[in-house]
This record gives structure tokens, C-alpha cells and sequence, in this order.
């Protein structure tokens, strides 16, 4: 039986953490803003915050709400009995997703705005937010596609405040359970 599991949660929720996981496990993992990126080097579009948020609404505007999940579809073989969507953003993309696998099930993955931002600091990937408005920007943006009602509707939810060691096992144990039910 084919699974797909959607991660979803805002930036600096810990999505990647999940990915780990599921990697670990032995999961397929597609990074649905990885998709985006190689959307924008194809079109010249720059790797910044103001560039990718922007192509983002814009592929939307071309292919449709789940224009990322239709890239993301592309990177999944035959083979593939596990797949996670790491950055699912729309209830869209989770429809196109059940069209093409036996079971999609949603992982939310939570943490508070204030650890959020702290991380995104450290992380410092080029499309990060630099100060709180920003943060608070691009936070407004991922919820106006989508993302709440994804995260609102999740079959399961990570909350990651305090330990990623925690945060880390929980999702372990979610993702083996889902794989062993199919």
C-alpha cells in the first residue's frame, strides 16, 4: 500500500526534525520548498526571502493551489511505499496527494512564534527572516495559502518546545506506526 505522509507546520516549527526521522526509518523524503528552489534557479528567480515568497504565490497563480505538490509528484518512483512531503502548505496539495496514493495521513508540527523566529535566526538559510517583521511576514504568507487549515485538520500533532530529542522520538514512533499499518 502506498502511504503519503504530509508534513506541515510554519518555519522553525521542526519539520526538518520529522524528516530526520522518517529518513532514518528509511523513508522517502521530498522537501516541497526544495521544489520551489529548483523552480526558481530554472527561472533566474533569486534565493532570497522576497524572491522565493514570491514565486511561490506565483506558481500558484500558474499551475494552481497545489502547483508544488504537482513538482513534488515528479521525484516519486513506482517503488516508493513510503513518501514525506516535508512542507505541505494547503489542503490543495493533500487532495493531489490522495489522487496518487492509497493513504495520505497529515503530521502538524507546532512550536511558538518566539522559539520559531530563534531558530530561524541560527539557521540562516538565505530566505530566512532577518528581523520580527519579516518573520511575522512570511508567517502570514504560509497561513495565507493554506498552512492553518492544514495544521488545523492533521491526523497527528508534534508539539516541539522544549526537548528536539523528544520531539525527534515522538515522530519515530508516529511515522513506524503509520508504515506498519500501510
Amino acid at each position: 500500500m502506498k502511504l503519503a505522509i504530509c508534513v506541515a507546520g510554519l518555519p522553525g516549527s521542526g519539520k526538518t526534525l520529522v524528516s530526520e526521522a522518517a529518513r532514518k526509518l528509511g523513508f522517502k523524503v521530498i522537501v516541497m520548498g526544495d521544489a520551489v528552489r529548483r523552480e526558481a534557479m530554472k527561472r533566474g528567480v533569486p534565493l532570497t526571502r522576497e524572491g522565493l515568497g514570491s514565486l511561490m504565490l506565483r506558481l500558484r497563480e500558474e499551475m494552481g493551489p497545489a502547483a508544488v505538490a504537482k513538482l513534488c509528484l515528479m521525484q516519486v518512483s513506482p517503488d516508493d511505499d513510503v513518501v514525506v512531503f516535508e512542507g505541505t502548505r494547503s489542503l490543495a496539495e493533500v487532495e493531489v496527494f490522495k489522487q496518487h496514493f492509497n493513504h495520505v495521513v497529515i503530521v502538524a508540527v507546532h512550536a511558538s512564534p518566539r522559539l520559531r523566529y530563534g531558530r530561524l535566526k541560527r539557521r540562516g538559510r538565505s530566505d530566512d527572516p532577518s528581523n520580527w517583521s519579516e518573520f511575522v511576514e512570511r508567517d502570514l504568507r504560509e497561513l495565507k495559502v493554506g498552512l492553518g487549515e492544514v495544521i488545523a485538520l492533521a491526523d497527528y500533532m508534534i508539539v516541539n518546545e522544549e526537548s528536539p530529542t523528544q520531539a525527534f522520538s515522538l515522530a519515530s514512533k508516529i511515522l513506524r506506526e503509520l508504515a506498519e499499518r500501510g
